[in-house]
């Protein structure tokens, strides 16, 4: 139960971990998108392609990069992959910030980079769209993830906008039979943009903001959204069964101590009639459920760094978690052996004499 609880810990620091992942692997200090949203993760958010030009010539910005970011699913072999797909320009911000095997994207269509979590290796070609385009694994990257663990993958900006915004073949047909408009695809979900060191990242975001169209996140923002906002309904859910979890692990130990306890009657009253003191029979009781519950935080937390390479969600602990667990343990235990201290406070000495006899 305490390996569960453990276990849970690190689930919780892995999905925040993950969250962020997609916001810190832009190296982005601005995020612009669509007005009145908080996009492009917690909400939706679509602007113009050419607001990437707009962007660029505001003073303090150095670089910025358009993106889309979309979830897809194909199927390869007859099993299903689900994709986080993001759109970057080749040589702009967004893009992928490193590769553990592969190079970079170097044609303007059909190549793709994957994270490994995906299953797919170098040289595969993996169908994407409505359309059928067959796209060329050419990198692979390392834990590179969503909050849900899903596998992030890089294709070039013009791909994803195709991917994304282009209408089916007959849909298309349909529309140009009904006499309507196509839709527009240089459409993108948001900007990064690096500022200048020089000047103030929140001076630049104002800037952009009074743009009627526009809304400019800081990097601090959209962290702040990613970890509180977009996962917090499984943030509080994994908090529900870890104290769901903790609960039933103080009973089971006040049981197993109690039940240790009763076993230990004719002992305990044998204690008493030679003059132990109580502090001395419940420092025992004490002790025991200490001994108890701290060599199940030991097993537990083994038995989940042998299996943690099974798991399939990143397992994150930080000191600071796994003490916090060790510091709940402790007093759990404490608590737990309430019931055992009662019983053996109850015991008569006479009943040594008793038993004996």
């Amino acid at each position: 139960m305490l390996g569960i609880v453990i276990m849970i810990t690190g689930v919780y620091g892995g999905m925040i971990d993950d969250a962020l992942r997609q916001a810190r692997a832009a190296n982005a200090d601005l995020w612009v998108v669509q007005a009145d949203t908080k996009g492009p993760f917690a909400e939706s958010s679509r602007i113009p392609g050419d607001t990437r030009e707009l962007v660029s010539r505001v003073y303090g910005v150095q670089r910025a990069g358009a993106v889309t970011y979309q979830s897809v699913q194909t199927e390869l072999n007859g099993a299903p992959h689900r994709l986080f797909l993001i759109g970057f320009e080749l040589g702009r911000p967004g893009g992928p910030s490193k590769l553990v095997a592969g190079r970079e994207i170097m044609r303007s269509h059909y190549e793709i980079i994957v994270d490994r979590g995906a299953g797919l290796a170098l040289g595969q070609e993996v169908p994407l769209g409505t359309r059928g385009h067959k796209f060329t694994v050419v990198g692979l990257m390392q834990n590179e993830v969503t909050s849900a663990g899903d596998p992030v993958a890089y294709i070039t900006l013009r791909d994803a906008q195709e991917l994304q915004f282009e209408l089916a073949p007959p849909s298309t047909r349909r529309e140009q039979a009904r006499g309507g408009a196509l839709q527009a695809n240089d459409q993108i979900n948001a900007v990064i943009a690096k500022v200048s060191p020089y000047v103030p990242a929140n001076e630049v975001a104002t800037a952009l903001s009074r743009w009627k169209h526009l809304t400019a996140l800081t990097q601090e923002q959209q962290e702040t959204l990613l970890s509180k906002v977009v996962i917090e309904r499984a943030r509080k859910q994994q908090l529900l069964i870890m104290v769901l979890l903790v609960i039933v692990s103080a009973v089971i130990i006040a049981l197993i101590i109690y039940t240790m306890t009763m076993d230990k009657v004719r002992s305990i009253a044998t204690l008493k009639f030679v003059g132990a003191p109580d502090r001395t029979i419940v420092g025992l009781i004490i002790q025991q459920s200490l001994s108890l519950g701290i060599a199940g935080y030991l097993a537990g937390l083994a038995l989940v760094f042998i299996f943690r390479p099974f798991f399939p969600r990143r397992l994150i602990f930080d000191p600071e978690s796994v003490a916090i667990v060790f510091i709940i343990t402790i007093v759990m235990c404490l608590i737990a052996s309430i019931l055992g201290i009662r019983l053996a406070l109850k015991v008569d000495p006479a009943e040594a004499l008793a038993t004996s006899g």
